[in-house]
């Protein structure tokens, strides 16, 4: 009687782990590294002025907030496609929209479009995120 409560207590010791044992649970997908790129040297370029007698200037750095860490080398490789971009966005502002925040919002929102519409067109997808201004000087 004792050998078969040893047998049975063997018997739920070595197999029954097995009858419970699970497949482990698929790996769930890499969630996407966002990673920053900033240019350098800062941004110089000149905005219109009032009465366009004269040309301001504004000088920028930004931080380009990249999707995922896998598209870094695609934005390395267009950064001069995008610093034209830049350059152009703020070449058609006005000094009343570069000197106001609220300008400033416009501006930044009208690069990250920009630069997703050029990157869309050159390799199909929009790599950027956001666009975060770390320093805005204007004259």
């Amino acid at each position: 009687m004792l050998a078969n409560k040893t047998l049975i207590g063997l018997f739920f010791l070595l197999f029954v782990p097995v009858a419970f044992a699970q497949e482990p649970a698929p790996a769930a997908p890499a969630q996407p590294k966002v990673v920053y790129h900033g240019f350098d040297p800062d941004i110089v370029t000149n905005y219109v002025t009032d009465g366009q007698k004269s040309l301001g200037y504004v000088r920028v750095t930004m931080e380009l907030m990249i999707k995922d860490e896998k598209f870094l080398p695609l934005i390395e490789h267009h950064e001069p496609l995008i610093l034209d971009a830049i350059v152009g966005v703020f070449g058609k502002e006005a000094d009343t929209t570069i000197k106001s925040l609220q300008g400033r919002e416009e501006v930044r929102m009208k690069i990250l479009q920009k630069i997703n519409e050029l990157m869309k067109k050159e390799t199909g997808s929009e790599l950027v995120q956001d666009v975060l201004f770390t320093k805005y000087l204007y004259q």
